[in-house]
């Protein structure tokens, strides 16, 4: 970062000199540039440098913007949180966004097939999972692909550490995780006590992090213990099943004391995949070695002879948890992406056609025609 952009009012939510280059043509339409914090139903807050006499004393100013002017009917172009803007401030009007740098993406539940932005231009993906319900490794999978294939750095960050208080399982705990997460770090926090946060806070601290994670995971009250005030709602979850209501409605950015800002996402029932190729190759790294050793190299790892990524589940070095994991989030991955990429759709319907055909061929074999 130049020393001119370091000192630039937006420098702490992120600005630097790539985006200043991004922004050149539209500063020279006198337009302003902003961080876009919040949008809420056509409408979006932004912090924009402040004028003289103005702001919040660092500098910065919020305003809000309405949205109507780059609005594409392409839902993975709609604005959101962490977006940079070119705003226009005298007509109040979002007129441009700058290139993503990073997309946290997943598919809606909706038949549409379509993709979600959940936050942009993010530079770690905080997953909480909560310690006070029964771990769940592949949901944590699930995250992580995402994470990965959005181009951040993730992290899983085990909440509610303290309600788990024989210090070996604790670490048994953090084990399995890093074992489903190779190549991202683990950290035990509580924020109740105050353990690992500190730790938390200085990774984040500089860049914009995003908080993902299941209702209940303890999400707003972890951003509350990171930002140094209860800047977010807080509920109790419920003592059956561990699980809590959506405090958090909207996605925020907040900043962080040591630099940097957060964003709180809501509580996600459902992450659905949305062509994350790139991040399960990484969220499962040692099973995508592994399968460079097999005989065949379309080796779909179900039963062919010289399979190394068998090999390893039978020796023990590769747990079948894992691979199952692994090809569930295949299928999945494969059937989103074949949903709204007709060449793909072909290419399975005639591999779909071809086994159907060799079925029914060796079914004719074993009746002795």
């Amino acid at each position: 970062m130049s020393e001119l952009t370091a000192q630039h009012p937006l420098a702490r939510y992120g600005w630097d000199a790539g985006f200043a280059e991004d922004f050149a043509p539209y500063a020279a339409e006198g337009l302003t540039p902003g961080r876009i914090v919040r949008v809420d139903r056509g409408r979006c807050d932004l912090v924009v440098p402040a004028a003289d006499g103005d702001g919040d004393g660092d500098g910065v100013r919020t305003v809000q913007a309405d949205t109507a002017l780059v609005a594409t009917g392409d839902p993975l172009r709609i604005m959101c949180t962490g977006d940079w803007a070119a705003v226009d401030l005298a007509q109040g009007f979002v007129r441009a966004l700058l290139p993503r740098r990073t997309a946290f993406v997943r598919s809606t539940s909706s038949k549409a097939s379509e993709g979600q932005i959940l936050a942009a231009n993010v530079d770690h993906a905080v997953i909480a999972v909560s310690l006070a319900a029964e771990l769940d490794l592949g949901r944590v999978e699930r995250f992580l692909a995402l994470a990965w294939e959005s181009g951040a750095a993730p992290m899983v960050v085990l909440t509610k550490a303290d309600l788990v208080t024989d210090p070996v399982v604790l670490a048994h705990l953090v084990a399995d995780t890093e074992s489903a997460a190779p190549g991202a770090q683990v950290l035990a926090v509580s924020s109740a006590t105050g353990a690992g946060v500190d730790i938390l806070a200085a990774t984040l601290a500089g860049g914009t992090s995003v908080l993902l994670g299941q209702s209940g995971a303890g999400k707003s009250t972890l951003a509350n213990a990171l930002v140094g005030a209860d800047v977010q709602d807080v509920q109790a979850i419920r003592d059956s099943d561990g699980k809590g209501r959506h405090t958090t409605t909207t996605r925020d950015m907040l900043p962080l004391p040591g630099g940097g800002v957060l964003i709180d996402t809501p509580g996600l029932r459902g992450v659905g995949l949305w062509d994350a190729e790139d991040g399960l190759s990484q969220t499962f790294a040692e099973i995508e070695a592994l399968a460079t050793r097999c005989r065949f190299h379309d080796c779909a790892h179900e039963s062919e002879p010289g399979c190394a990524v068998l090999a390893a589940v039978e020796s023990g070095e590769l747990r079948q948890r894992r691979l199952d994991s692994y090809r569930k989030l295949l299928r999945e991955n494969t059937y989103i992406v074949a949903r709204t990429d007709a060449r793909l759709r072909a290419e399975i319907r005639r591999d779909w056609k071809r086994r159907t055909a060799e079925g029914r061929e060796m079914a004719a074999r074993k009746r002795g025609r």
